[in-house]
């Protein structure tokens, strides 16, 4: 039974995802006849607003690495080693950015640091000049790293917390203190934890679709992606060429930090937690960074606090704070567009289920089993990590294009079917990894147990293995299901009416607008509120199902 699963498992990652992102290869390198060529990457290089995407990528990329780093390593920091009041809700604040879409949080970012923007406005008004932190690739830059820095915080926190706290006395007790202690010592120690947040934030702004077009900066590589399918064609090779150069960076981002770290021993005798000895501030450091960690959580949250207002302004323009409040927006959103919050608890809640069965089914058989290939499943349903979402549209259209939905004569990429079977796909890899975090701390004596006492192996992973990991599952559906709320780029390709589109799509179709903006801020209040609830959930999950291992 179980080699059947693992063959049914393995069928449906070649057909939805392998196939899929096999065409977008093949296609560009292939001739209009099916023999190899370099041709299509040649004339992507010979179109200048090809290479000036090329280059901008990498650049906002990198720089985003850059300033995040510059935000999360102080932050991690100081609420780890020193004695600081609120450390906790320094760091739960600082998550926080995770929970927004970034392309919401850019509409909201245009409303206090743009142009126009509330900050500008009173700097004009007391000190006559601006500061043009929104504009082109910087205004893309600046929204990217609050939204990702959580990603380097999150890492380095735990990396920090598990420092063998006797190393860094040592080396204050030959005299190393400050910066050079720091330099030397701690963040050397941390450096798998640092490695780990920047190649994701370097990844995920490297692919990001929705940020860059509602900053209307389209000379960027996943923005020229989407007008060259949605505007030439899906038969435009350079589209394709973009999707391959687009994973190429995304592996070897994935690939560096590996090798960065190769060969090198960051592990101690003794985790930093309980031995570690905080250090204490002098009143003017306490107080400089209190000053310093406030203005940056300010910042952090500015997107959230501009999205809430902007949903109950009545007119926010060339003004520092709304002109009157109404609740006009939500009205408007919850009459013209329930469907989309409909839509977006249906997809996401099958999509995060099929991540389930099939993770806690990937999780056995690769722990459990000596299946033949388990180690190839794994690496599969790891790969859409470093693929990006548009690709993964793209290559369904390519892939599925003719084939039609029994009995409705309607194209099966223009489904809400292949929507749903995209987002679970794209977040195989977080339900994955749940699932085999709750099965690793499950000791195989349980089910021998049950199986002395005549279970058999599927009567013990039904009554005795599933129950064990409920609270690793949970987690995993919940992670899948909050990520797939928010997935714009895979959405906008594969989505072809309102009617069938979720709560994503509806958010950037109503950005398009000047008019619309206040009903997107409303339904973009909405996503959070279930993104929030649904992290919350996660939690609380991930801790009942730790007393449970208890």
């Amino acid at each position: 039974m179980i080699p059947a699963v693992a063959l049914a498992i393995a069928a449906f990652l070649v057909v939805f995802l392998v196939v899929p992102v096999g065409a977008v290869f093949y296609t560009a390198f292939s001739t209009g006849s099916g023999g190899f060529t370099l041709t299509h990457f040649a004339s992507f290089f010979q179109i200048s607003l090809m290479r000036e995407s090329f280059w901008n990528s990498l650049y906002v990329a990198g720089m985003s690495v850059v300033f995040s780093t510059l935000i999360a390593v102080p932050l991690a920091y100081f609420t780890v080693r020193f004695r600081f009041r609120g450390a906790l809700l320094i760091q739960t604040l600082g998550v926080l950015p995770l929970i927004m879409p970034p392309f919401v949080g850019a509409v909201a970012m245009q409303l206090i640091f743009g142009r126009s923007g509330s900050v500008n406005l009173l700097l004009q008004e007391h000190f006559g000049f601006t500061i043009p932190v929104m504009q082109g690739l910087t205004g893309v830059i600046f929204v990217e790293t609050l939204h990702y820095f959580p990603f380097i915080l999150l890492n380095l926190v735990a990396a920090l917390q598990n420092i063998d706290g006797a190393m860094e006395e040592s080396a204050q007790n030959l005299g190393a203190s400050g910066l050079r202690l720091f330099r030397r010592i701690v963040f050397p120690l941390a450096m798998p934890g640092y490695v780990a947040g920047a190649s994701l934030v370097f990844v995920k702004v490297f692919d990001d679709l929705g940020t860059p077009l509602v900053l209307g900066t389209t000379n960027m590589l996943a923005p020229q992606a989407y007008l060259r399918v949605t505007s030439v064609g899906v038969e435009d090779p350079i589209g394709y060429v973009i999707s391959v150069i687009m994973i190429a960076f995304s592996v070897a981002a994935l690939w560096m930090s590996a090798r960065i770290l190769k060969g090198r021993d960051y592990s101690t005798l003794q985790r930093g937690g309980t031995s570690l000895q905080r250090r204490t501030l002098t009143p003017w450091q306490t107080a400089f960074a209190y000053f310093w960690i406030a203005i940056v959580l300010l910042v952090v949250l500015a997107p959230h606090i501009g999205i809430l207002l902007m949903s109950f302004s009545k007119v926010w323009s060339f003004s520092v704070l709304p002109e009157g409040f109404t609740l006009e927006h939500y009205k408007t959103v919850l009459v013209q567009s329930p469907h989309m919050i409909g839509n977006t608890l249906l997809y996401c809640g099958l999509a995060a289920f099929i991540d389930v069965i099939v993770g806690t089914a990937i999780a056995y058989i690769i722990l459990r089993t000596k299946v033949p290939g388990r180690q190839a499943l794994d690496w599969v349903a790891a790969a859409p990590l470093a693929i990006p979402g548009i690709v993964l549209g793209i290559g369904y259209l390519r892939t599925f294009k003719g084939l039609e939905m029994p009995f409705t004569q309607t194209a099966f990429a223009a489904t809400w079917i292949a929507l749903m079977i995209a987002l679970a796909v794209r977040r195989l890899p977080y339900a994955v990894r749940a699932c085999m975090a709750a099965l690793t701390q499950l000791h195989v004596s349980l089910e021998e147990a049950a199986e002395n006492l005549g279970a058999t192996k599927a009567s013990t992973v039904r009554r005795v293995v599933v129950p064990l990991m409920a609270g690793g599952i949970l987690a995993g559906f919940v992670t899948s299901f909050i990520t797939a709320a928010v997935e714009l780029a895979a959405t906008l390709v594969l989505s072809t009416s309102a009617d069938q589109a979720p709560m994503s799509y509806g958010i950037y179709l109503y950005m398009q607008s000047i008019a619309g903006r206040g009903p997107g801020a409303a339904l973009s209040v909405l996503a959070v509120v279930i993104v929030g609830l649904g992290t919350y959930a996660s939690y609380r999950f991930t801790n009942r199902g730790d007393t449970w291992k208890q």
